[in-house]
């Protein structure tokens, strides 16, 4: 038999595995994350006919080249082209994400690590961020103090149960503006001037504190002086902390619980259906007669001293939910309700007095809050996956973890656009890295398409096809040769 026949069909046999996986390439030009493939051939085994002989000085023979015929082609590799980074797709989804530079996402299928450029994830009923086939996301957890634990990556639940929420805080501070007008009748006829001051325990809860600004005498405000007391505190049902109502109307106190408040301490008595108070007032709120600016509130300071600006109402109650989680009640002085923004200036009688939440001059700070319920999640260039709430604050949940290989071209696909490690693409270590360590970044509502060349994918289709239909043709040829040389016995 010919050696040419075998050479033809083992061209017939490279090529078209080329063309299978030129038609892979091709089926995936949409596929996310998708990386082509590239064949290579080379040439196959020899018989050498003869052998190179090299000159000979004493015959005077020259030397000859050695005599081989190829017994035809074999496929050398097929190479992945990872490294080269395909199209960013716009999508607008937070969850898509993209990465720039050479590294591999982690995702974890039935207890295997893999690796994939697919950045195309979602949230699964656990809350788990997860690949659209099932696969885990992996990545770095949070610890108790809200700081990234780079260690083991393990799975990032982003939405669970205990992510949907974020944690309330008790109010430390408030302040109170506004003007009070001396001239205002409110201000001495035993009621005051009301001001309310809204605050959150540390479960969350809201509470407003009824407080009255009063003067002794009209000639009291004229001179500035006034006194801060509490009427009340009640809940978001406006129910009083003091007392309980029972169903036949009767109050009766609230066993433990009291207030302090400007040197007083305020309890429910049932025989006058009243807050009563002891211990020494310091509840005076001073202003410069001359001027209408704020002197000082509280008890008077000495001489050449200055005076407090603010006044603390401290709650106790049998329980803690108006003490700050991990402090004792001993060191907590309660809400600082700041008072140096007021002013007494002539308004026509009338007083406009009001109370925020937090120190206005440190941006709200121990404002507290309730709890908050998510309202959407956002994952930022470094990986980093933050919650945001409808309190108003976020939340840091985990961080997206990748890793990198030194021959990347060296990894196994295994379907899914997802990757495994072999002996010659280098070991993951479990742990990974983060995205800017190596300068690169991570891009969200942003997908990373195929990096199909369709160009040179129908270029090497043509070439291929010619090349398969080259080698048929040495299979007819042969056969005709062939039998030319059957037919010379007739």
């Amino acid at each position: 038999m010919m050696r040419s026949l075998f050479s033809g069909v083992s061209g017939l046999k490279v090529h078209q595995t080329k063309m299978d996986v030129i038609g892979n390439n091709i089926a995936n030009v949409n596929t996310v994350g998708f990386k082509s493939s590239n064949v290579n051939f080379s040439d196959i085994f020899y018989q050498t006919t003869q052998a190179a002989t090299g000159p000979n000085a004493a015959t005077g023979a020259a030397g000859q080249n050695a005599m081989q015929i190829g017994l035809g082609s074999n496929l050398a590799s097929i190479t992945t082209s990872i490294t080269t980074t395909g199209g960013a797709q716009r999508t607008d989804n937070p969850f898509d994400v993209m990465i720039s530079g050479d590294s591999f996402f982690i995702v974890n299928s039935g207890g295997t690590n893999y690796f994939t450029k697919s950045g195309a994830f979602n949230v699964d009923a656990a809350g788990t961020l997860c690949t659209s086939t099932g696969a885990t996301v992996m990545g770095w957890q949070v610890d108790s103090n809200g700081n990234i634990l780079k260690s083991q990556v393990s799975a990032l639940k982003v939405m669970s149960a205990e992510n949907l929420y974020a944690n309330p805080e008790l109010t430390t501070k408030a302040t109170i503006t506004g003007n009070i007008d001396s001239m205002d009748s409110q201000l001495t006829d035993g009621k005051g001037v009301p001001v309310q001051v809204s605050f959150y325990d540390n479960l969350g809860n809201s509470y407003t504190a009824k407080i009255a600004i009063k003067a002794a005498s009209s000639a009291d405000a004229k001179a500035g002086n006034y006194t801060v007391t509490l009427t009340d505190i009640v809940n978001a049902k406006d129910e009083s902390i003091f007392y309980a109502v029972g169903a036949d109307g009767k109050k009766t106190a609230v066993a433990g619980t009291s207030v302090t408040f400007g040197g007083l301490t305020y309890t429910y008595d049932a025989t006058t259906d009243s807050l009563k108070t002891t211990g020494t007032a310091e509840n005076a709120l001073k202003f410069n007669p001359s001027n209408g600016t704020f002197s000082y509130v509280g008890k008077a300071p000495a001489q050449g001293a200055k005076g407090a600006t603010a006044m603390n109402l401290k709650i106790t109650t049998t329980n803690n939910e108006f003490l700050p989680t991990g402090v004792a009640a001993n060191a907590y002085n309660g809400i600082a309700i700041g008072m140096s923004s007021l002013t007494q200036f002539a308004t026509s009688g009338t007083s406009s007095v009001t109370s925020t939440k937090g120190d206005k001059n440190n941006n709200n700070e121990g404002a507290g809050l309730p709890v908050g319920n998510m309202t959407g999640v956002k994952i930022d260039t470094a990986g980093k996956i933050y919650g945001t709430y409808d309190n108003g604050t976020e939340k840091l949940l985990g961080q997206i973890a990748v890793t990198s290989f030194a021959n990347p071209s060296g990894l196994e696909s295994v379907g899914n656009s997802m990757f495994a490690q072999t002996q010659n693409s280098g070991e993951f270590d479990g742990i990974g890295e983060d995205i800017t360590t190596g300068g690169g970044k991570l891009s969200t509502g942003v997908l990373e398409m195929s990096n199909v060349d369709l160009s040179s994918e129908f270029t090497q289709m043509i070439t291929t096809q010619r090349g398969f239909q080259a080698n048929s043709r040495i299979i007819t040829t042969s056969d005709t040769l062939l039998e030319e040389l059957i037919n010379l016995k007739r």
